[in-house]
């Protein structure tokens, strides 16, 4: 009897997909009311790892289980993705520890974001200025869209 011929199928070869913990290359644009808050998509694509803190919980949430390849838009109701606003976020800086801290002949105008070291001088955070007096800068630390909707899109370019 002659041999019969047997066909092998091809292995199912499938995308990554996104887990907690992933190293992901992405293309991404975080967009408010006002417009775009943050777009890569001109530019060169962000490289982050999930569970890092570089997105909030509830961006990353949407991201698990996207496969490598995604393109995907996702609406957030307002604080869902950066909490709500918090008036205790809003703080006054006098002018003298402004003027130590940096340049003591800044000006700072309404809209203007300054950053602050942190406590043990790893980082930084920011503050954008509110309002001022002689005296004093008061500045919002919250998020700049706190309480407020936002639009994640999303393109995964690597899912590692």
């Amino acid at each position: 009897m002659p041999p019969t011929a047997v066909s092998a199928a091809a292995p199912q070869v499938t995308a990554p997909v996104v887990n907690a913990g992933s190293f992901l290359t992405l293309h991404y644009r975080l967009a408010g009311p006002a417009g775009d808050v943050i777009n890569t998509f001109a530019d060169k694509p962000a490289t982050l790892s999930l569970g890092n803190g570089e997105l909030s919980p509830a961006m990353e949430a949407r991201l698990i289980g996207l496969e490598e390849g995604a393109h995907d838009t996702f609406q957030l109701p307002a604080g869902e993705a950066f909490g709500d606003r918090n008036l205790e976020m809003q703080q006054w800086v006098a002018k003298t520890l402004l003027a130590k801290m940096g340049d003591p002949d800044e000006r700072y105008a309404v809209g203007d974001v300054v950053q602050f070291p942190t406590p043990d001088g790893a980082g930084s955070y920011a503050g954008a200025v509110i309002e001022s007096n002689a005296t004093a800068v008061r500045f919002d630390f919250n998020h700049p869209l706190a309480g407020q909707p936002v639009t994640f899109e999303v393109q995964l370019i690597g899912v590692l």
